[in-house]
């Protein structure tokens, strides 16, 4: 069965029109995986009932000729998109047990598709954090290892579960947001394709929001082609989300393989940091040399206000964040701590509730939108998001097809290692991704080679408003030259 779990969706879903195999084997074949690799974290929730139901279902229709285009594919989702029936925490404590009565969009159109969900899985609580050690579930475990070494890594955060449980070959690809980088970087700690779609290309109905004008879903897969796959029923209007944009969702696998050819790409300067390690230094070089023998033009181009797009990011997301998390009262829905008055019950709640680093955002965000600061922060801040903007609108409109940057300033690090007296230690590792979410723009993050002790590190393409298909052009290339990587079985044997 070992096999089942080491396909790809494109493989997998060859293998189930050919009925080499069935969808109840191949989803069996990733619960004994996950089942094995319990020492992760990685999944907060397993629904093998559920998945096996699913499975079954798909099976019969198969049989008829009626599979979907996911039809049979086990997927994992990140425990921030409502499950009907099926508990959604945010990996947070605030929330207990609820069980969301409705479907989000984004799950919806997966289980219209044919897929089948293994689990919810974990994140940081609220999305808020950078290593998936804010849950309160407890951290995520990478399975990746430094060579020689066994001290556990960070997955990268919020999606680090996603991104986990897609590496370790638990699930074939993951449902997963990024609100500041919380796709792309998990997928460059991990060695999988993150894709930060294009700001309104899927709904946000029933994910739990963070930072709503930032937030967006997308997926975390092993391939290029397999998060072109995915994406395809992810992305569509949705009437109940009124940030969702109305357009028709390309075929995003016809983009894999095509000639990039004549297209320019844009090498930022600004992205050159003080202190970059020459091993990051040196990807990005190798990065871009692909490109230039695949046929494209690589040009020098600068934005820059990019140095001002870290600390206006902290403070656009922890102020939508504040207002997001006021509904978080304890009388409607989740946990709930009595106290002698409702000003009382709301605060035992909200203490209880929320961990350190929920708390310190939803406080930031309360300072900068209080009055007498909201001109001097708030809104100070929404200004340089419109010149970050305009830089990228600029470049673009030169005639920059798609920008190439580092996805991290580093690989993944420790347990612990990092955020624990000084909160920006961990908030620098967004430095490169932050600009995408505050301009709107698609993001995709590719493996593209390891550091000195075995670690992956990960590529980042920029691209257009909605045009996602050429980042697959463009990732396909990378991942060609790269290869793919797989992290040795620690954890466990699988079934």
């Amino acid at each position: 069965m070992t096999d089942l779990t080491s396909m790809t969706i494109a493989e997998a879903r060859t293998g189930l029109a050919r009925k080499s195999f069935t969808a109840l084997e191949l989803t069996d074949a990733h619960l004994a995986a996950m089942e094995a690799a319990r020492s992760l974290n990685a999944f907060v929730l397993e629904t093998p009932d559920q998945a096996r139901a699913m499975a079954g279902a798909v099976d019969a229709k198969i049989a008829k000729g009626e599979g979907g285009p996911l039809a049979g594919i086990p997927l994992g989702i990140k425990d921030l998109f409502a499950t009907r029936d099926v508990r959604t925490t945010a990996c947070s404590k605030i929330l207990g047990n609820f069980v969301p009565p409705y479907e989000s969009t984004v799950t919806s159109q997966l289980w219209r598709d044919g897929a089948v969900m293994l689990g919810k899985l974990n994140n940081d609580e609220f999305a808020m954090g950078s290593s998936n050690e804010t849950s309160c579930f407890g951290p995520v475990v990478n399975p990746w290892r430094r060579e020689g070494s066994n001290t556990a890594l960070v997955p990268g955060g919020s999606s680090g579960g996603s991104a986990s449980a897609v590496a370790a070959l638990l699930c074939m690809g993951a449902t997963a947001t990024d609100t500041g980088g919380s796709i792309r970087q998990p997928a460059a700690f991990t060695a999988t394709v993150g894709v930060k779609p294009t700001y309104g290309r899927c709904s946000r109905w029933g994910i739990v929001a963070f930072a709503s004008s930032l937030d967006q879903a997308g997926p975390i897969a092993r391939t290029n082609r397999d998060a072109a796959i995915l994406l395809r029923s992810m992305a569509g209007h949705d009437p109940k989300d009124t940030t969702s944009v109305d357009r028709a969702v390309p075929d995003y696998e016809a983009a894999i393989g095509k000639s990039v050819k004549g297209m320019k790409i844009g090498i930022p300067r600004e992205y050159r940091l003080d202190g970059m390690p020459a091993e990051i230094e040196k990807l990005w070089s190798e990065g871009a040399a692909w490109l230039k023998a695949a046929g494209a033009e690589l040009v020098d181009v600068s934005l820059p206000h990019t140095k001002y797009a870290l600390p206006a990011y902290y403070i656009v997301a922890p102020a939508e964040a504040s207002s997001n998390l006021a509904r978080y009262d304890g009388v409607r829905y989740g946990l709930r701590v009595p106290g002698r008055s409702i000003g009382e019950l709301y605060e035992n709640t909200r203490a209880a509730g929320f961990g350190d680093e929920v708390r310190r955002r939803v406080m930031i965000g309360t300072y900068v939108l209080s009055a007498g600061y909201y001109d001097a922060y708030y809104l100070r801040a929404q200004k340089v998001r419109t010149l970050i903007k305009r830089d990228f609108e600029e470049c673009f409109a030169s005639g920059v097809n798609a920008i190439l940057t580092p996805a991290t300033p580093s690989a993944a690090f420790g347990v612990g290692e990092k955020g624990g007296a000084d909160p920006i230690e961990m908030y620098l590792n967004d430095i490169f991704t932050v600009t995408v979410n505050m301009a709107g723009l698609p993001g995709i993050a590719v493996p593209a080679g390891k550091d000195e002790q075995g670690l992956p590190l990960g590529l980042q393409l920029i691209g257009r408003p909605f045009d996602e298909e050429t980042l697959f052009s463009l990732g396909e290339v990378v991942e060609q030259a790269a290869g793919r990587f797989t992290p040795p079985n620690w954890w466990g044997a699988k079934a």
